[in-house]
């Protein structure tokens, strides 16, 4: 039972939860399942309040609802049967549901509805079951426990559960525990049993063995003899036969006695047959009968006889044979004791037979034993290699997995390193982003400062501190330095060291901001004065200490030198082993040397041995004596670095000491001494040794002397390979200082060394420091990627895997395992660092090895070991080859160097030369300061030999060396100039003819040779520091101005833009202009009405605008005042006195700076020739000539207060009172009188800077013309005592004539100076030595003098033409400087009139304004704003509101053509709803209602106007179309069809819409709410193409299809829900609808399955009769526009659907339609009805489901399943129910309202009466 009522409620009903047989009682206990399939059956309305909790109160609540139904449907219901469901009682839910059931498949039948059986009960019945419901809702309450103790009683019960469960947990644990005792005590028994068993066993084995070892003897008799035994013997055999006789005849007897029964028996039983042969003979008398019985009586008896005869004879037989038997035993019983031997003897024969067996049995179990210990040994050895070869397989899974795990590591570490070279390239980006935008924005923000014109030079510092990477803002203050700067100071102190350098760089080079105008180019002066270069070089020279000059060899080697590096794995070793097997060359790997050093240490190896063979060899090969020097300097050389490196950590370079170019000699080495030293390798060993025990790592420095040691070992002319070394940069250096005896750095140091001295330079000295010699001769790089050598590593350790296998013992093969497993483990663990080592350093490598020459080659290694060797050796021969070509071409340098100078030294010079001086003063005056160079092998790098002749020029091509030639020499006497008037004695005795050849050398040019006479010893230690001082002075002096210079031009533009700004802000100031306006247009608009077009009025507001407008001009003219006045003060501030004060003041620095220059260079010389000439300086006590300042401050100060002489600029200002006219006119434009001081100012500034560059300049002459003229005076007191001595007649006046003064001043200064000879003295004799000597004097006091005068010469015009260039960039800094400042004044007052035109123009448009609204006589709404100098109308703000606009009324349908209007739909659908809420009506009630509508005045607004006019047989008429079957109306369908027109859907736009519904409904119950329909929408939308009337007064246009869309929802929603709920798929089945039925039946097929269904072709076409609306052939053609669109929509349609007949695929309608479907389909507008009208349509409908199911059954469905609709609509049923199907057409209802129309216009009016008899 409960299994079918399930079935009913899962499939049928539907309930909400699934029921099964063993949840029945719970699911039904709350009673929600019993309201809900009442719900179901619409019997209970209140379903909605019902609950599904577990709470009694909700159950209480469900079932007193459900009471009042029950007992309406007749279920026997009470508290007792609703106690006993809430309590789940077994059978208490079944027997409800099943009453249940019954009573509602009888409501089923009976159709009622839950309202219709409570109206037809009585109205007592109905209060009595509200009494009896009251009262049972109290019982029940009283029954029905509370929540609390249901909740206590479901703990309790809980709680009682447990302990249940607890209480059956320790039974069934005693219960286990009993059973496990019991189970251990049965098998202790079962123990025992079998252990008495064995035992008992075990004692019978051996109770038998013990009875099988004892034989038991019989005692013999007392007597035992012979008769005795025959006596025994006899005496048995008696008895035996007296026992076999008696047998016999007891056999007898037997046989006697069964022969004398046998006998017996026949006799009596042949009487008996005689007797009865007699009766019968008697009866029958045949003789011959009786004689056979008589024969055959005989012969039995006879055999008889014979039987017994055979008997007797067979037990004869058996008899002998026993006794026959008997006898055999008994000789066989004899026998064995005939046999018998002693006890004793036997039991030893037993004995020996236990013990063979014995034997037998230990032999064969030792075979046994043996055989299972065989089959052990192999079974085990089978194991042993079993488990290897699984040990073997997970060693090399094992090995794969570390392999990859490798490979992963290092992929990580890889991509680790990517990320981090990723980042810090991102933050190198994002520095130089940062720093782009630092300069972006700065270079806006100067944009906004200068006007877009930002000065070169600034923009040039900004590039500047960006290349550099140094930021562009302030970063902070450097005015006041504490003792420890910031980080912040220290990068502003190097920002401005910087600018400072390139400041002073195109200071002194001249570029830039200052580059010389294009007059001075061709006046450009030498840029270096080589004279003083000369003497300061010299001076630092004699300064320094000496230095050692380095030995070089003469014959360079030949050898090569290289190394090989890469990554491990990479095939170093294998190359470097190949190289040493083709090659002569000396492998050194830096591991070997390491361990050979250590064991070296451990041997305690000694010098002694290697000694002897040193002296041996040098005693055999004295030819050999250059290579073992050069071993002994290495080996010292190792020394001192073992010396050295006591200290390790704290040390980080090797160097030299300055001992080790000093050879050793062999005498001073002691073997004595030697022997108890060990050697360097040993040594070095050792102290590896100590720090690798430490575990520590050996030092750089280490590594490096043991790999020197190994190399000084090799001989000079054999070549060496270093395997994988260097691998470090600091090894590379260490090894360079090692082998070569410097250093970049160092050599880096001594050029910066050879420039400090930057303003006069050597440029016989000044060359370029020699490049360093190169240790390799080339460097191979073995390039390899990391997962190759990883992979090789593998590859590597794989193979040695293998090999291990060999091995013949399992523990030989472990144990042998275990150093190279060990070996491995350290390569597998060091291969990572390794790999990541070599990457980090080799970029460094790499650029060590490829600059200053590129000696590194770079190979592929990823090759095979043939191709990489061979590769190798091609790359090593063609550096061997190059090796030989340089050192070849070395040697015919050397070569022709030496020819060279054998050539010079041969042929003598044209020019006689003069007097060489003396070997010793040469050394002294150019001696050779060279860096000590130790070679690798006793072989320094070659140097061509420079001496003081053969020394090449400086040759940099610069613009003052081309000048100096192509201008000639410098203006100075040549050598011997002086000689020409005042001749020696030596020349007036012996007189050669003078040579004719080139002109003689000037000074400082490259034929001249500088005098180097010795110098005191004192003069270079104060006059070199004196020269620094100058430099350093001038430099600071420079780069202190050229800072300011730059600080100042910021600040410039910071003012003036700060002007500017101050400017506009005060002319934007406030004023109270709009003040006036707001109160003018206040009182204009409070003006009454009446008044406006008063013209006394409007005169009296034109009067008020006039004096609004004046008075805004006048504070127009006040600000002007202000803003001109504003503008006069800005002008007269002194700022722009100032700031050309303090920019004169700079300049004049920067001329002072040149002058202090030339003064302490014009004091060096003087001090320096003095000393030469070996006369003492003299002091000068006249002071430094001083250029004036600018006096900023009005102050009157005392001269004597200052250092530095002062100038006052009012003073000067004053005298220049008429300012000359300027060829460059810096005030353009009209004159502006306020303009004209800052003109006389900028004049007054020129002048005096030009009268302070005259000044400079002048001191500059007068000085040089000073020294010219003390030079003179000195040589005519030289003179003047040799004029007394002798006097020459001639005079050389070509000599004199040759003389070119450098000014011409200097000419007059000199011939005032000289005495030409009056009278001639007599002769005075001198010997010719002294003659020379006086010869040799005077020429070198002249060429001092020449060469003095020359340097000073070159000295002033350098200054003259940097005071010139000076002045011209002052003037011009000048110029700009008031230049702008000029322009700013002028933008001023710009600005000013501009602003002013613009406030006077806006109050011409406030007027303007004004004036139009007086006449217009209108108010003024929007805000006037004037703002300052603009003016506007402010349409946000109104001063008054806006008129209310008008209302416009609400759009308004009307009728047309009969159309009823959305108002009388609604109005209609109310009527028809109260009537027959579920939509289906009678056909009469419903022509009734309509001519009601019609009749009486009910109709008037509920019709249209057309309708009024339809009799009751056009009413029956219409009401027949939309009849369902004879009786019923369906009244929804009556509205759609009379809200026509409306886009009728095709079955495509059915379906979307379909869909769309479904998406929408998310819970998928096929209802939907109002906001979910609109949200879908229907296949047609509102009008869009309404056009909204201008007229705001007339109504808008009705929108009937939004209107139309919301009506459908009421139409077809459920109102009894709460919200309201649509069925879509009803609704769509309703527009399924179709002028053609069967197109209309297909049409809501396709909308209740969910796709489209194809029609067969061979359909049947519509007759003429049913189509002529829907043609144009219709009888009337008075339609409307929206009527003849919906036909032209219908023909439109039609022509698809023939398109669509065309396009059925192949096998068409396979989707299946259920029964349920079926039935919702064609009985879909039956469904619901009026309470009143049930009978018919039930019984259509059981007729259809009926029908169907038969079908179903016909078409082969089992229990009704879904069925395909290709398969259900071949069935002739079907077919003939969708040919005659009606409910799917749209009825025509146009044709009767036309056809009454017509008649109307005919006839005449009717009249009520008539239409009242109609009605009747």
């Amino acid at each position: 039972m409960s299994e079918i009522l399930c079935e009913w409620l899962n499939q049928e009903v539907k309930t909400s939860q699934t029921v099964s047989p063993k949840s029945f009682a719970k699911a039904f206990s709350s009673g929600y399942l019993i309201g809900e399939v009442l719900h179901k059956f619409e019997l209970q309305d209140d379903f909605m309040e019902f609950s599904q909790s577990s709470v009694s109160s909700a159950k209480l609540n469900n079932f007193s609802r459900l009471e009042p139904t029950l007992h309406l449907l007749g279920v026997q219901f009470d508290q007792k049967v609703a106690s006993n469901i809430i309590t789940e009682k077994p059978g208490a839910a079944t027997k409800l549901l099943y009453q249940l059931y019954t009573a509602l498949q009888k409501k089923k039948k009976s159709g009622l509805t839950g309202a219709e059986m409570q109206t037809m009960q009585p109205l007592s019945t109905m209060r009595l079951q509200n009494m009896k419901s009251e009262a049972f809702r109290d019982r029940l309450r009283n029954l029905i426990p509370r929540q609390t103790d249901f909740n206590l009683m479901r703990v309790t019960h809980k709680f009682q559960e447990k302990y249940v469960l607890m209480k059956e947990d320790v039974v069934r644990m005693q219960s286990e525990k009993l059973e496990k005792f019991q189970k251990l005590k049965e098998q202790q028994r079962c123990f025992n049993i079998e252990k008495q068993r064995l035992s008992r066993r075990r004692q019978n084995e051996i109770m038998a063995k013990i009875q099988a070892a004892i034989i038991q003897i019989p005692k013999p008799t007392s007597n035992r003899t012979l008769k005795a035994i025959e006596a025994q013997k006899m005496m048995k055999k008696k008895r035996e036969a007296e026992d076999v006789a008696n047998e016999i005849m007891e056999f007898e007897a037997l046989l006697k006695k069964d022969l004398q029964a046998k006998e017996s028996t026949p006799k009596a039983s042949l009487d008996t047959a005689a007797q009865t042969t007699a009766d019968l003979l008697s009866t029958y008398s045949d003789d011959d009968y009786i004689k056979k019985i008589q024969k055959r009586l005989k012969e039995d008896a006879f055999a008889r006889e014979q039987r017994e005869k055979r008997r007797r004879r067979l037990l004869m037989d058996q008899l002998i044979a026993h006794e026959a038997q008997e006898e055999a035993y008994r000789e066989e019983q004899l026998i064995n004791r005939l046999m018998r031997q002693s006890q004793q003897e036997r039991r030893i024969a037993v004995q020996l037979m236990h013990v063979r067996h014995e034997k037998e049995v230990l032999w064969q179990n030792r075979i046994f034993r043996e055989k299972q210990y065989e089959e052990r040994r192999l079974k085990d050895f089978q194991d042993a290699l079993d488990r290897e070869g699984a040990l073997a397989r997970q060693a090399k899974l094992e090995f794969e997995e570390q392999a990859i795990r490798e490979r992963e590591v290092h992929e990580h570490i890889a991509v680790e390193r990517a990320q981090a070279l990723y980042q810090k390239h991102y933050l190198a980006c994002a520095e130089i982003l940062d720093q782009i935008l630092d300069l972006s924005t700065k270079v806006a923000e100067y944009r906004l400062l200068t006007n877009n014109l930002i000065p070169h030079k600034i923009m040039h510092d900004w590039k500047e501190l960006f290349f550099h990477g140094k930021p562009i803002y302030e970063q902070a203050s450097i005015k006041d330095l504490p003792a420890k700067p910031s980080a912040e100071q220290l990068i502003e102190m190097e920002k401005r060291d910087l600018l400072d350098n390139n400041d002073y760089e195109e200071y002194k080079n001249m570029v830039g901001e200052w580059a010389l105008p294009e007059e001075m180019i061709e006046s450009l002066p030498p840029s270096n004065n080589c004279i003083l270069g000369h003497v300061v070089h010299r001076l630092t020279e004699k300064s320094l200490p000496p230095q050692v000059e380095s030995t070089e060899s003469e014959v360079p080697s030949c050898a090569i030198k290289g190394c090989i590096l890469g990554k491990t794995f990479s095939g170093k070793t294998t190359a470097v082993n190949a190289l040493e097997k083709d090659f002569p060359v000396q492998v050194l790997s830096i591991d070997t040397l390491l361990r050979e050093a250590i064991k070296a240490c451990h041997d305690n190896e000694t010098v002694s041995e290697a000694l002897l063979i040193q002296h041996e060899a040098e005693e055999k090969a004295p030819s050999e004596l250059h290579s073992s020097e050069s071993q002994d300097l290495q080996s010292k050389f190792s020394l001192d670095l073992l010396s050295e490196e006591a200290f390790p950590e704290t040390e980080d370079k090797t160097t030299l000491s300055s001992d080790t170019n000093k050879t050793p000699k062999a005498e001073e080495i002691k073997l004595s001494d030697s022997v108890s030293k060990l050697t360097v390798r040993a040594q070095l060993g050792a102290k590896s040794e100590k720090l690798l025990k430490k575990g520590k790592s050996v030092s750089d420095t280490l590594l490096v002397n043991i790999m020197v040691n190994a190399i000084n070992q090799i001989p000079v002319d054999q070549g060496w390979v270093l395997d994988g070394f260097p691998m470090t940069l600091n090894q590379a250096e260490l090894l360079e200082q090692a082998l070569t005896g410097c250093t970049r750095n160092l050599m880096e140091l001594e050029e910066k060394k050879a420039r400090i001295f930057t303003l006069a330079v050597d440029p016989i000295t000044a060359k370029d420091v020699p490049l360093s010699p190169a240790v390799f001769d080339f460097v191979m790089l073995l390039d390899i990627s990391d997962n190759s050598s990883l992979g090789r590593m593998n590859d590597i350790m794989a193979k040695a895997f293998s090999t291990e296998t060999c091995h013949e013992d399992v523990n030989q093969r472990v144990a042998a395992r275990k150093p190279d497993t060990d070996g491995d483990q350290n390569l597998r663990d060091q291969i990572q660092h390794r790999i990541i080592g070599f990457l980090e350093n080799w970029p460094l490598l790499e650029q060590w090895f490829t600059e200053p020459e590129n000696i590194l080659i770079k190979i592929n290694a990823e090759v095979d070991k043939e191709s990489l060797c061979q590769k190798v050796k091609e790359m090593f021969t063609s550096e061997v080859v190059k090796k030989e070509n340089k050192v070849k071409q070395k040697l015919e340098e050397k070569e022709a160097a030496k020819k060279e100078a054998a050539s010079l030294a041969e042929s003598p010079p044209l020019p006689p030369p003069p007097p060489p001086p003396e070997p010793e003063k040469e050394k002294e005056a150019h001696p050779q300061h060279e860096r000590p160079k130790a070679s690798a092998k006793g072989k320094p790098a070659p140097e061509a030999p420079r001496g003081k002749q053969d020394s090449p020029p400086e040759g940099k091509g610069k613009k003052g060396d081309t000048a100096l030639k192509r201008k000639g020499s410098v203006k100075g006497k040549l050598s011997g100039g002086k000689a020409s008037g005042r001749k020696s004695p030596a020349e007036s005795t012996v007189l050669s003819p003078t040579p004719i050849g080139p002109p003689p050398p000037k000074p400082g040019s490259e034929e001249w040779v500088y005098v180097n006479e010795p110098i005191p010893e004192d003069m270079p230690s104060f006059l070199a520091p004196y020269w620094e001082l100058i430099e350093r002075s001038y430099a600071n002096s420079i780069k202190l101005v050229l800072r300011n210079l730059r600080e100042d031009q910021h600040i410039v533009l910071a003012f003036l833009y700060e002007i500017r700004t101050s400017f506009q802000q005060f002319l934007r100031r406030p004023d109270q202009k709009q003040d006036f306006v707001s109160q003018w247009q206040a009182d204009f608009n409070s003006l009454p009405e009446d008044l406006w077009d008063d013209e006394e009025t409007k005169a009296e507001l034109h009067e008020r605008v006039n004096d609004l407008r004046d008075r805004l001009w006048d504070i127009c003219d006040a600000r002007k005042e202000e803003a001109e006045q504003e503008r006069l003060d800005i002008i007269s501030n002194s700022w722009l006195q100032d700031s050309t004060g303090i920019l004169i003041n700079n300049f004049f620095s920067l001329m002072q700076a040149e002058l202090n220059r030339f003064q302490d260079t014009r004091r060096l010389l003087q001090d320096y020739y003095k000393g030469m000439e070996g006369k003492i300086p003299l002091e000068e006590n006249k002071k430094f000539t001083r250029l004036p300042l600018v006096q900023l401050d009005t102050k009157e100060i005392l001269e004597s207060q200052f250092r530095i002489p002062l100038v006052s600029r009012i003073s000067i200002s004053t005298d220049l009172a008429v300012s000359k006219p300027k060829s460059k006119a810096i005030l353009k434009g009209k004159t502006d009188y306020s303009l004209e001081k800052v003109e006389l100012n900028f004049e007054t500034d020129e002048k005096l800077i030009m009268d302070t560059w005259q000044q400079a300049s002048s001191a500059v002459s007068h000085m040089v013309a000073a020294e010219v003229h003390q030079r003179l005076l000195e040589e005519e007191k030289e003179n003047q005592p040799a004029e007394t001595k002798e006097k020459s007649p001639q005079m050389n006046v070509n000599k004199k004539n040759k003389k070119e003064p450098p000014k011409k001043k200097l000419p007059d200064k000199k011939e005032k100076g000289k005495s030409p000879p009056t009278a001639e003295a007599t002769p005075i004799t001198l010997s010719p030595e002294d003659m020379m000597e006086m010869e040799k004097k005077n020429e070198l006091r002249l060429k001092i003098k020449e060469e003095h005068i020359a340097a000073l010469q070159f000295e002033e015009i350098a200054t003259q033409f940097r005071l010139e260039l000076i002045k011209i960039k002052a003037l011009a800094f000048l110029e700009d400087l008031v230049t702008k400042v000029v322009e700013v004044y002028k933008l001023l007052e710009k600005w000013l009139g501009e602003r002013y035109l613009r406030e006077m123009a806006s109050v011409e448009k406030l007027t303007e304004i004004a004036r139009y609204h007086i006449e217009t006589s209108t108010k003024i709404q929007n805000e006037l704003y004037l703002d300052q100098d603009g003016f506007f109308i402010n349409g946000d703000i109104k001063v008054f509101p806006d008129p209310p606009p008008p209302v416009r009324p609400p759009p308004v349908e009307r009728e047309e053509n009969g159309t009823l209007t959305i108002e009388q739909l609604d109005t209609l659908r109310d009527q028809f709803s109260d009537i027959a809420p579920k939509g289906i009506i009678g056909n009469k009630l419903f022509a009734d209602i309509l001519l009601d509508l019609v009749t009486l005045n009910l109709g008037t607004n509920s019709l249209p106007s057309s309708w009024m006019h339809l009799t009751q047989p056009e009413f029956q008429e219409l009401t027949s179309l939309i009849t369902v079957n004879s009786e019923l109306v369906d009244w929804r369908k009556f509205l759609l069809v009379t809200s026509l027109p409306w886009p009728i859907p095709l079955e495509e736009e059915l379906l979307e819409t379909l869909q769309r519904f479904k998406a929408v409904d998310a819970e998928q119950s096929g209802t939907v709410t109002y906001e979910q329909y609109m949200q879908a929408g229907l296949w047609f939308t509102e009008d869009e193409d309404i056009k909204i009337p201008e007229n705001p007064l007339e109504p808008l246009p009705f929108n009937r299809l939004e209107h139309l869309i919301q009506f459908f929802f009421r139409l077809f929603a459920d109102p009894e829900k709460d919200p309201p709920l649509l069925d879509y798929t009803q609704m769509l089945l309703y527009f399924a609808s179709h002028p053609n039925p069967e197109e209309g039946v297909y049409r809501a097929l396709s909308v209740a399955i969910g796709t489209h269904i194809f029609q067969p072709i061979e359909l049947v076409p519509l007759p003429i009769d049913q189509t002529y609306f829907f043609t144009d052939e219709s009888p009337l053609q008075d339609y409307s526009e929206p009527e003849e669109n919906f036909l032209n929509a219908l023909r439109e349609f039609r022509e698809e659907r023939e398109e669509k007949e065309q396009e059925i695929p192949e096998n068409p309608n396979t989707e299946k339609i259920s029964l349920e479907t079926l039935l919702n389909v064609f009985g879909a507008q039956n469904k619901a009805q009026d309470a009143n009208r049930f009978a018919y349509h039930l019984r259509a409908e059981n007729a259809y489901l009926e029908n169907f199911m038969k079908v179903f059954e016909d078409l082969g469905a089992k229990n009704l399943e879904p069925i395909e609709v290709a398969v259900l609509l071949k069935h002739p049923f079907i077919q003939d129910l969708i040919s005659s199907y009606p409910g799917y057409k749209i009825p025509d209802i146009k044709l009767i309202l036309q056809r009454s129309e017509h008649v109307q216009g005919s006839d005449e009016e009717r009249s009520p009466s008539r239409l009242t008899e109609d009605r009747k």
